[in-house]
Order: structure tokens, then C-alpha cells, then sequence
């Protein structure tokens, strides 16, 4: 399982872990200055985290749990916007193989 997501993340599992510490560490000490302003003003952030549906949810359990990308409850706009991609391809998928609407309603 380890040797997969290495390939998928492009380097060893403990680069990794300290890349996503690093990354947690750095936003989770922001103190809410302009750049937290401006993260929720273009619809990222605790809240926005707070909006999701469950296939977006659903999304950032496999990010964190499954491909070890750290916590995913503090988004950037940016990383919602890429979850929220994701989400819609998955609908996609489903409606072009089953001709049904996916049974999560979209947010």
C-alpha cells in the first residue's frame, strides 16, 4: 500500500508526512490575517468546509485517510475548487454509466 502512494505522491512516505506536517503546521498557525480574509472571500475555509456535500466529503476522506494528505477540515478556495472537480466527474461517471442522476444531490 505504501509503494502505491508513493508512486501517486512522487516521493518517499517520509518526505511526505514531513511535507504534509509542514503544511499543517504553516496553516494552522495562521493567526486570521488578510490571507484568511481572502481564502473565505473566494469560498475557502472552516465554513466553507461546513457547506460540502457528502460526495465532497466523501472526497476528502479518501485525500486524508487513503492518500495521506494531511487534514482536510481547513481548505484553500483552490483546494475546494479541486475537490468540488473531482465531485463532478465522479457524478459524471455515474450518470453516463447508469443514465441516472448520482444519489447525492450536488450543494
Amino acid at each position: 500500500m505504501d509503494s502505491i502512494k508513493n508512486a501517486l505522491s512522487g516521493g518517499s512516505s517520509a518526505n511526505k508526512n514531513q511535507q504534509t506536517t509542514t503544511a499543517n503546521t504553516s496553516t494552522q498557525s495562521s493567526g486570521g490575517g488578510w490571507t484568511d480574509k481572502v481564502n473565505s472571500a473566494l469560498g475557502g475555509g472552516h465554513k466553507s468546509e461546513q457547506n460540502e456535500d457528502a460526495l465532497d466529503k466523501g472526497v476528502d476522506f479518501v485525500q486524508e485517510r487513503v492518500l495521506g494528505q494531511g487534514a482536510q477540515n481547513n481548505e484553500s478556495a483552490l483546494e475546494q475548487a479541486k475537490d468540488e472537480q473531482i465531485s463532478d466527474f465522479i457524478r459524471g461517471q455515474y450518470k453516463g454509466t447508469t443514465g441516472k442522476e448520482f444519489f447525492v444531490k450536488d450543494k
